[in-house]
């Protein structure tokens, strides 16, 4: 009989509790859909109560019921600004973004198109940002650098111009922060640079396009763009680091980027990223600094190792003229050519070595006895400024600058008919040049 009895309480129990659960499930439906219909009418007022009640007894109910719950806390933000309450509904904002990050992964498991709790929380940030009564950009950047850490180029464009902001303004109140900010800078630029190019729909690449734009705009407003900033931020920590060679390599791609590369900052980095593990960025590096201490010889030589470690022509390319630019600053003329000509054959649309060519020959045009026959140099030099053109329209514009000065030294016809030669012969100029021209 006590056994009858237990079953039958068991049964009781157990229908009750069902019965309880259908009767929340069903009250839980009701207020979803009560406070889906009035958002989606505007009545935000009467959206409020239900809405409250399906977060607190069914959070996993609705993807829904959190963007809902955004829509109706923002409205009574923008309406109750300067009044007592609108503290309580900004931490009601941030507890529901709070809630949605906590409930993530169960969300996902049962709903499609959950986003992440890392693109959650970086939108969190940005209402942060629009909504506290006093925002700390300490707090947005911790949120945002987490965020976009994980993200990356998969963050909305948006996300990475709110990020180097908050890191900007975090600066701004840290100096120690400076070396960070310029590091953040670099890392939302790529990734912006990554998104564009994964992007199948114009209008995404217009707003990552737009907002790469907003954060070079930053980074030039925010005082660290400068050589000297950037030497007065690494040089320091350099030497502390010469073992480290992932940090020498961010220091040599920063000051790379910005074009800093007569630094000594840049020129140490180099050295010891290069003592570690010998690189085409690092050798070149080293080259420059080699050339700025007035050492010719072992900068061709760093130049040379650039040239053997590299991978890609076009930089082999400018690693073999920097190299000639080097030996013909110290009248070095035929290994200048020697160079110039190695730049040419890795790049062959190159009009720089060509130019530079020309200008060696003009320092040394007399191979003669006759002045007329040396002016005959002038000859080849304008063949190389032209070719510089033809095949590098970039560099037209220097390269007719010099052949409106190089043209008035070329020999007149009658000073050539003397030497039995008229216009449309070849002519060898001989000497170290050693090259063939046609005279016109």
């Amino acid at each position: 009989m006590k056994i009858k009895t237990l079953v039958a309480v068991l049964f009781l129990s157990t229908g009750a509790t069902s019965a309880l659960a259908q009767s929340t499930d069903s009250i839980c439906n009701v207020n979803s859909s009560i406070s889906h219909e009035a958002v989606k009418a505007g009545n935000y007022k009467d959206a409020y109560l239900p809405w409250k009640a399906v977060m607190k007894d069914c959070p996993l109910l609705r993807y829904y019921t959190y963007s809902d719950g955004f829509d109706i806390l923002k409205y009574f933000l923008t309406t109750t600004k300067g009044k007592p309450e609108y503290d309580k509904y900004f931490e009601e904002l941030m507890g529901v973004y709070d809630q949605l990050i906590k409930y993530t992964p169960d969300l996902q498991a049962n709903i499609r198109g959950v986003r992440s709790a890392e693109k959650t929380l970086a939108l969190k940030a940005i209402d942060y940002l629009q909504f506290a009564p006093k925002a700390d950009p300490n707090v947005a950047y911790e949120w945002l650098s987490k965020s976009v850490n994980v993200e990356k180029s998969e963050s909305l464009a948006a996300v990475l111009f709110y990020f180097l902001d908050s890191s900007m303004k975090k600066f701004q109140v840290d100096a120690v922060h400076k070396e960070q900010f310029i590091q953040d800078y670099l890392n939302a630029s790529q990734w912006a640079d990554d998104a564009i190019a994964v992007a199948t729909k114009e209008s995404i690449k217009k707003d990552y396009q737009l907002v790469k734009d907003n954060l070079v705009a930053l980074f030039i407003n925010s005082g660290t763009a400068s050589c000297e900033s950037l030497q007065e931020i690494y040089a320091p920590k350099i030497e502390a680091n010469k073992t480290d060679l992932a940090y020498l390599k961010k220091v040599i791609d920063i000051m790379k980027m910005m074009k800093c590369t007569e630094q000594e900052a840049y020129f140490k980095a180099s050295f010891y990223s290069y003592k570690i593990e010998p690189t085409a960025e690092a050798a070149a590096g080293c080259a420059y600094m080699s050339f700025k201490k007035g050492d010719t010889d072992d900068a061709v030589k760093f130049f040379d190792q650039a040239i053997q470690l590299e991978q890609d022509n076009n930089k082999k390319a400018d690693y073999a003229y920097a190299a000639a630019a080097v030996l013909a600053s110290v009248k070095r003329l035929s290994q200048a050519r020697t160079y110039a000509q190695k730049a040419i054959s890795y790049r062959d649309n190159y009009g720089a070595p060509y130019i530079l060519i020309a200008n060696l020959y003009a320092t040394s045009p007399n191979w003669s006895d006759e002045p007329a026959l040396n002016k005959c140099t002038y000859f080849v030099i304008l063949d190389k400024l032209a070719r510089a053109k033809a095949v590098d329209p970039s560099c037209a514009d220097d390269a007719d600058r010099l052949i409106s000065t190089y043209r008035r030294h070329v020999p007149a016809a009658n000073e050539l008919f003397m030497l039995g030669y008229k216009q449309g012969d070849r002519i060898t100029v001989g000497g170290w040049i050693g090259e063939s021209t046609t005279i016109r």
